[in-house]
């Protein structure tokens, strides 16, 4: 076993707050049952963390629900789940006596494919009883799909969108129709005209010749003669525009694709299945091109085809067909445009309140052939245009540009297949001079999470960054998260690690992020270590153990935010194969990376690697690595496998300090330092590599070199993370305030007071990206330093109420969503006293702690303290 364990802040780095996916009111009944108190109810029923459960591909789906009772104390004492299927039953678990009342296995029969279930949780606890009922549909098997082929055009050099369309009758007395849908690329279907759906850049985005992503939807149908149509967007899978990742000779690379059933039952029992095959037709749309990076060109005039052509079979995809556990991507809000200039003669900018990712709806009449231009940006250039420069040149094909040519009517159009980082739109080209206001307005576009963590606080500036957080993550969350809307659009495997902790805390993306560790799976080498992006196209070989730590420590997020063990037992041997082979490449015990504490403040603001030496973060992840496998495996029960991962990790803490520890100057240093680095610091206290008795020094060495900068960080994106709660644990919170609440370079109180409304990717001015979270972190700080919300077991079943109370604030209030229901405190200074409530989810309890009184563990309920 370890001989030095983590500081309880290094805990902050995966016990993080998370909100659970799916705990708003679902399409399912809740049932209030008389207890103690009256009102207690079961809400929320979810199966596989999901409430609308469409297409269920595991044999094994799991059932969860939520609690509500007004009486303190109260508790699950048993339950007990009914599954039926057409009225009979299934599966009957009987009386069960527990606690548990999320991620409950199935334990019955096979379920039969492509069919809907019912169930029911009879609930019992110590304020009485309660039920709930919802349903779920399983994913169809492969006879399931009835010979649907693949189809789209057989023209391998055609760039247009193809449409699809096939017409069929629907006799009467049908009582449920439901279209599945698989795709390489985008697919966008109707009935009639009518979407069938409300998602957007549909199906997800995988490795294609991994996995391919399924969505059900149900389609309401009437008696007569109906059309169901598609049009296909390339999205990752048949990207044209050349670029440095190499997506457009991705190994899957090929044509939009579709695969689709539309299955209607009928009240006397019989089906009558419509799939794709050669009697659809197909023709070119007026979506000429599209492509995700550079953006759409679109003509009105060819919007009805004159001519069709029977559909080509395509080539199967070598994918797995596999549910689409995360949840949609869709349209979430609209704003209007604050402004229009004109900086140069018929060039005109809108500007909208905030940097956003989605798209722009054009309302515009002019003469037919007409073409207008539109580039989007998050900033503006000096003279007032849009700065939508490829600076990095990433791109050979164009940049964020939709071209849109009218027909002579009007026209209101959005693009279907591309999306943009932004908050101008220049247009250019625009007919009948300058347009109204509400000519072009935005789209806020991302997957639909909700939104369930909160804070706030006394100071605006903490409030801000906080608010630009959320904003900026769900700016990056297109069914995996993304490092940046506007330019690669790419799933960083480091910067999902960082920001994990955060998404889990603010919105429910546990789905989103274990689906998104199966794509890092994917990606890797026979030598079982990922690669930089996930999903991948087959770059990024290169080595970087501090990115490539995502394949461990997102599960370990996953388990300790959301309580989802899933991830852990699905890839612990893909991640124990990979740390031991990370191990065996580091001599005496020191790792090596190409990628360290990136984009500190003196770096260029391009991205480049702090100026110091990288192989002090690589060792500090290994040994990190090491040890979230070794607890992997003692929570499987393979403790002999655990404490080999210890026995190593052991050996890498004492190579770590004997290479980078000076022990007179109680500090770490490595080759070719420039000056004091904070990170090397604070990841060895972060994640328990110092030895006890120079904890003090070396923490005070960290808060010293922050004060000498006049109250400043000095980190990249990896001690960032850190930095703060780091100097709060070790007894330094009032630095860990000063450097919060900068106003001048580098902080967020920089980007703020230089018109930021979101975080940047860079400390600097002349950051690329406006549109980056990884050096927004410091949110795991307010949440569980400054309102004092934090984990203290695994999905929030013990949590910790301790808030950092300093001079330098009054309030401050926070709640995030676990999987037991919502948990939060509210703190104020009331007359030299500090009073404190809390609120605890039922199956949960909390310690909590106030300066000068002894900690207090309380049960669910609402409780109030007060200190001293």
């Amino acid at each position: 076993m370890p001989s030095t364990r983590l500081l309880p802040t290094a805990l902050l780095l995966t016990l993080a707050a998370s909100p659970f996916a799916g705990a708003s009111p679902s399409v399912g009944a809740d049932s209030s049952a008389k207890g103690a108190s009256g009102n207690l109810s079961i809400q929320s029923p979810r199966v596989e963390r999901s409430n609308t459960p469409s297409y269920v591909d595991t044999p094994t789906p799991r059932f969860s629900w939520l609690i509500a009772s007004p009486v303190n104390g109260t508790r699950q004492t048993g339950y007990r789940i009914v599954v039926t299927h057409e009225g009979k039953p299934v599966w009957d678990s009987g009386d069960v006596r527990s606690p548990q009342s999320f991620d409950i296995d199935y334990a019955g029969p096979a379920l039969l494919p492509g069919q809907r279930y019912e169930w029911r949780a009879e609930v019992q606890t110590s304020d009485g009883n309660g039920s709930t009922t919802s349903h779920f549909d399983t994913a169809l098997d492969e006879p399931g799909w009835h010979g649907a082929k693949w189809i789209g055009k057989a023209d391998a050099t055609s760039v247009p969108a193809p449409l699809l369309r096939k017409v069929f009758h629907v006799d009467a007395n049908a009582t449920r129709a439901t279209l599945y849908v698989a795709a390489g690329g985008y697919a966008d279907l109707s009935v009639d005209g009518r979407p069938v759906s409300d998602a957007v850049l549909s199906p997800g985005f995988t490795d294609y010749d991994k996995r391919v992503e399924v969505v059900a939807n149900d389609v309401p149908l009437t008696p007569g003669e109906h059309t169901l149509a598609a049009e296909l967007g390339r999205g990752f899978y048949g990207m044209t525009n050349p670029n440095v990742w190499h997506w457009e000779r991705a190994p899957w690379h090929g044509q939009p694709r579709l695969r689709a059933l539309l299955r209607i039952r009928y009240d006397d029992g019989h089906v009558q299945d419509i799939v794709t095959d050669d009697s659809w037709r197909m023709a070119d749309g007026p979506t000429r091109l599209d492509d995700l990076y550079g953006g759409e060109t679109y003509d009105a005039r060819a919007s009805t085809p004159r001519t069709w052509v029977p559909a080509a079979v395509l080539p199967v995809p070598r994918g797995k067909l596999v549910a689409q556990t995360e949840q949609p991507i869709r349209v979430i809000d609209t704003l209007h445009a604050t402004s229009v200039t004109e900086p140069k003669p018929g060039v005109f900018v809108f500007a909208f309140a905030r940097v956003i990712a989605g798209w722009a709806t054009f309302d515009v009449t002019g003469p037919a052939g007409t073409t207008i231009t539109a580039h989007y940006g998050e900033k503006l250039m000096p003279d007032g245009t849009v700065d939508a420069r490829d600076e990095h040149h990433y791109f050979k094909a164009g940049f964020q540009t939709d071209r849109l040519t009218l027909a002579g009517t009007r026209e209101r159009w959005h693009p279907r297949f591309s999306y943009k980082g932004f908050r101008y739109v220049q247009v250019e080209g625009w007919p009948g001079g300058e347009p109204a206001l509400g000519a072009v307005t935005a789209q806020v576009v991302h997957t639909d999470v909700a939104v369930t963590g909160r804070f706030e606080s006394a100071n605006p500036l903490l409030d801000w960054i906080h608010r630009a957080a959320v904003d900026t993550l769900l700016n990056n969350l297109y069914g995996i998260p993304t490092d940046t809307p506007m330019y690669e659009k790419n799933g960083w495997t480091g910067d999902g690690m960082l920001g994990a902790d955060m998404f889990l805390r603010n919105v429910d993306a546990d789905r989103l992020l274990a689906k998104w560790v199966r794509d890092i799976a994917d990606t890797r080498k026979a030598d079982g270590s990922p690669l930089l992006i996930a999903p991948n196209p087959g770059w990024g070989d290169v080595r970087a153990p501090t990115w490539h730590a995502a394949y461990v420590l997102v599960p370990w997020s996953l388990w300790m935010n959301a309580g989802d063990r899933r991830p852990i037992d699905e890839h612990i041997e893909g991640i124990a194969r990979y740390v031991a082979m990370e191990n065996a490449r580091s001599p005496g015990g020191i790792a090596d990376t190409e990628l360290g504490d990136w984009v500190s403040p003196e770096t260029d603001p391009g991205g480049e690697n702090a100026p110091e030496d990288k192989r002090v973060a690589a060792t500090a992840y290994l040994y990190r690595m090491q040890r979230v496998t070794a607890d992997m495996l003692r929570l499987r029960g393979d403790t002999t496998r655990a404490a080999g991962f210890d026995a190593q990790a052991d050996l890498v803490r004492d190579a770590f300090n004997a290479r980078f520890l000076d022990r007179v100057a109680g500090r770490y240093r490595g080759e070719g330092d420039k000056g004091y680095r904070q990170a090397h610091n604070l990841l060895a206290l972060a994640f328990g590599l110092v030895p006890d008795d120079l904890r003090d020094r070396v923490a005070a060495g960290v808060a010293a070199d922050a004060k000498a900068r006049g109250d400043h960080l000095d980190t990249g994106a990896l001690a960032t993370k850190i930095i703060l709660p780091v100097l709060t644990a070790t007894g330094h919170a009032d630095e860990a305030w000063r450097i919060a609440t900068q106003v001048s370079f580098p902080s967020w109180g920089f980007w703020r007071a230089n018109g930021a409304t979101s975080l940047w990717e860079h400390w600097k001015l002349a950051s690329r990206s406006r549109g980056h979270y990884f050096l927004g972190t410091v949110d795991d700080w307010l949440f569980g330093d400054v309102a004092g919300l934090r984990p203290l077991e695994p999905g929030w079943r013990r949590i910790e109420v301790r808030p950092a109370v300093t001079a330098w604030l009054d309030h401050a209030s926070a709640a995030v969503m676990t999987p037991y229901g919502e948990a939060s405190v509210a703190w104020r200074k009331v007359g030299g006293r500090v009073e404190l409530d809390v609120h605890v989810p039922v199956g949960a309890e909390a310690v909590i702690g106030l300066p000068g009184r002894s900690d207090k563990v309380v049960g669910s309920g609402d409780h109030h303290l007060g200190a001293p």
